[in-house]
């Protein structure tokens, strides 16, 4: 038996291309993740006629009929007739117990379901969760406030697992570890990017869309949501400081132990001259320890590898004040944070005033219920 398959059309889309037509975000909800396909009514029929060729026999339901003397452009009751029927056709099949037509190659396509969908209880979120701004099959934008909310969840997983990467690579022992945390982190931080992209758009989309009045969203919601992506946001660009943080440290690091080794060389290098100098003052300098020289210091005299030390430095000075500034900004955002905190704090405490000042006028109210008996 096939898992549980939710499929829904709550909203419909106007196009904006030179001829415009309707569009129906199909929500599709399964048991670990949900996503939205769009398909004009023309793709249905299109199903219609392959599930009846290759199965053989016509699906239990057919889809609404053609209006040849209306336009769903120009028509809502017709958009939202024929999105209540485009819905029950594809619930109707989904739900009749012969499978014949859900176990067809047409329609995982037209659902964008997984191939191993059919025998599988359950498959990874990669491939049952598709979140693309772009129009078009599986490339949907968020129409649908439920699958906002899977999104969203999906956002916090991963910026959960940068911060949890940027936790190993700062516990990391060696730099090949180090850099496969950084790696991590950073895809991490990309993914989360394109997420909350796609949630800003899909806001916008859910607050535009030709969505029931019964299934809107109140001013109060909006908001709520926007504060998420907002704090979202924020929580990502402080990940990515402390990333650049981090790699900004494993370059000074570097830099200083180059410069130490540089030292060294060039004062092994001058006692070497000055004991040479005082044998013989007509003798040539003898040349740098071998096996110590770098690809940087070979070649160079001691002049040379004095400049190129005061270079080290120099570069050595500009990443320290890197860090100073990321330094900085890393407290003005916790600042910001520490702000945000005293505000909600602020509201939960005037709320749970209110909580009590209602308690005290229901026990009041139950009181004289109480004297009425």
């Amino acid at each position: 038996m096939a898992p549980s398959l939710d499929i829904a059309i709550p909203t419909t889309t106007l196009s904006t291309g030179s001829k415009p037509y309707t569009i129906y975000n199909i929500t599709i909800r399964l048991p670990l993740r949900s996503y939205t396909v769009q398909k004009r009514y023309s793709d249905f029929l299109t199903l219609h006629q392959s599930l009846t060729e290759q199965v053989g026999t016509q699906p239990p339901i057919n889809p609404p009929s053609k209006s040849w003397f209306k336009s769903t452009v120009s028509s809502p009751e017709l958009t939202e007739t024929r999105r209540q029927g485009l819905e029950t056709y594809l619930q109707t099949i989904n739900n009749t117990d012969d499978n014949r037509w859900r176990n067809t190659s047409i329609w995982r396509a037209f659902l964008n379901l997984p191939s191993s969908f059919a025998s599988q209880t359950s498959s990874k979120a990669g491939n049952l969760h598709s979140v693309l701004t772009g129009p078009g099959a599986g490339g949907a934008p968020i129409s649908d406030p439920t699958v906002w909310l899977d999104s969203h969840r999906d956002l916090k997983a991963q910026l959960h697992d940068a911060r949890l990467n940027l936790t190993n690579r700062d516990q990391a022992s060696t730099p090949q570890k180090q850099h496969e945390a950084s790696a991590a982190a950073k895809s991490s931080l990309v993914k989360a990017g394109t997420l909350i992209s796609a949630l800003e758009d899909g806001l916008t989309h859910i607050q535009k869309s030709n969505t029931p009045e019964s299934q809107r969203l109140g001013a109060g919601e909006i908001r709520r949501r926007k504060d998420l992506l907002s704090a979202a946001r924020k929580d990502k660009d402080a990940l990515e400081s402390l990333l650049n943080a981090m790699s900004q440290k494993t370059k000074l690091d570097s830099a200083v132990a180059n410069i130490a080794e540089h030292t060294d060389l060039l004062s092994t290098t001058n006692n070497n001259s000055s004991s040479t100098n005082a044998k013989t003052s007509t003798s040539k300098p003898r040349g740098r320890v071998l096996g110590r020289e770098t690809k940087e210091t070979q070649g160079l005299d001691n002049v040379g590898l004095l400049q190129l030390q005061q270079q080290k430095m120099k570069d050595q000075d500009m990443d320290v004040d890197e860090i100073r500034k990321i330094v900085v900004r890393q407290r003005e955002l916790a600042e910001q944070i520490n702000g945000e905190l005293e505000v909600q704090n602020e509201m939960l405490r005037m709320v749970d005033e209110d909580v009590d000042r209602v308690q005290g006028k229901i026990d009041v109210a139950k009181r004289r219920v109480g004297k009425i008996r």
